[in-house]
């Protein structure tokens, strides 16, 4: 049992010497995340589902549609750091609780673009809203704070796992709109009402039942000493160049990343240009989707099991044989096709795993926050590689990106190769 559900900066150590029950306190904690992932990751795609329609709309111009999606990404991206810091002067609860406000204050903002026809509020609001992202990618570190190493991965990937939920609930647009009619609201604003109404039960969720705060009761358990007030930027990086575990962690993560985007965000165009059906374009995306997130439980228990090195070896090699397929399929909509964007998504969910592990295992607790915040800031820069794949893809074809990303891929096995200890290579 935990004897100090309300456990603050002031009495950590305190009741790290009378003695707290870890097991019980990291169960409490996953399943405290997993709740606020769920409807904290159906804000997400919700905003990525009608933002450019909305961007269209306001702007009244069809080349700036892609913006909102652009500074929800940025916005994630650019916030990762400052949660990170936040997390590393005051731990999980206050600076995940903040990121998912933050987001609320996104989605409210974009609303009242709508109702103002002001662009820049939009892109203001667009970017905040990308705070959910960095909340939900930031909760599956504070999955590991408590974790034993032995479990670590099976409580990561349980938080990543259940991102599935909100992932399919996300896109369904009928409820919103019908909610947007009622209260006489244009219907593009619906699903971000819905989004700041989720993202406010993610908000409450974490601050009141998020206790103890997991990584305070970490550096407490293990006599961590308190961080310096250095930058978090500066610190992460530095945490990360002296861990050669934790730089193939973030390379990992990195490279599967922006091979998964690359290929992933110029497919729906691909077999729009070949005739398919939004159904069909639907459907192949749907399986991408089951394939990032559905397994990831699997990854969690691969890396606990084997090794996180050995995962991101697999996961590069099924990265291989994803962009291999999309490069070998015929235009438009094939099996080939469907199997390799699947085999896409479950090649980034073992590198996004077992790169997320290597970082933790390489980076003591006192510095886990700020290099996660640098982690993540790199992977979501990497998420907005939109343009460099529209280039490729207008000049050279879909073949010949999905060819040059197969050359990412296996980057990713050599990184994870190098992961290994020198007796298991």
């Amino acid at each position: 049992m935990v004897r100090h559900p309300g456990l603050g900066v002031g009495r950590v150590s305190t009741a790290a010497r009378v003695g707290v029950d870890r097991e019980g306190a990291q169960r409490h904690t996953v399943r405290t995340l997993m709740t606020t992932q769920v409807f904290g990751a159906s804000a997400c795609p919700r905003g990525a589902t009608v933002g450019s329609l909305l961007a269209e709309k306001i702007s009244g111009r069809t080349d700036l549609a892609g913006l909102g999606g652009t500074f929800q990404t940025f916005g994630a991206a650019l916030l990762a750091v400052p949660i990170a810091a936040l997390a590393q002067r005051a731990g999980r609860r206050p600076s995940l609780t903040i990121a998912y406000l933050l987001a609320v204050a996104g989605a409210v903002l974009i609303v009242l673009a709508a109702a103002l026809s002001s662009f820049a509020v939009f892109l203001l609001g667009s970017a905040l809203l990308g705070s959910a992202t960095a909340a939900n990618s930031a909760a599956r570190y504070a999955a590991t704070d408590l974790a034993l190493p032995e479990h670590r991965g099976r409580d990561l990937s349980l938080v990543v796992w259940v991102t599935t939920v909100g992932s399919v609930l996300g896109p369904n647009l009928a409820g919103p709109a019908q909610l947007a009619r009622a209260l006489h609201l244009d219907v593009l604003v619906g699903p971000f009402v819905v989004s700041a109404v989720a993202l406010t039960v993610a908000t409450t969720v974490m601050w009141v039942f998020l206790r103890p705060d997991p990584l305070l009761l970490a550096r407490a358990l293990t006599d961590r000493p308190a961080p310096s007030h250095r930058g978090s930027l500066s610190r992460g990086m530095g945490a990360i160049r002296a861990h050669r575990q934790a730089r193939l962690g973030v390379v990992v993560m990195a490279l599967g990343h922006i091979v998964m985007v690359a290929v992933m965000v110029m497919t729906p165009l691909h077999l729009r240009h070949g005739h398919a059906t939004l159904t069909v374009i639907g459907l192949v995306i749907s399986g991408h989707i089951l394939g990032m997130f559905a397994f990831a439980p699997l990854m969690g228990l691969a890396a606990d099991r084997f090794g996180a090195a050995v995962v991101s070896l697999w996961g590069g090699l099924v990265l291989v044989l994803a962009t291999g397929l999309a490069g070998i399929a015929s235009h438009g909509y094939s099996h080939l096709l469907a199997l390799g964007l699947f085999l896409l998504g479950l090649g980034w969910s073992a590198t996004f795993v077992a790169g997320s592990l290597l970082l933790v295992s390489g980076v003591a607790v006192d510095e886990r926050p700020a290099a996660q915040g640098v982690a993540d800031l790199v992977m979501g820069l990497a998420a907005a590689a939109g343009v460099p794949p529209r280039v490729v893809v207008e000049r050279l074809g879909y073949a010949r990106l999905a060819h040059l990303c197969l050359i990412g891929a296996v980057l990713v096995v050599i990184a994870g190769w190098s992961a290994l200890p020198g007796r298991r290579r």
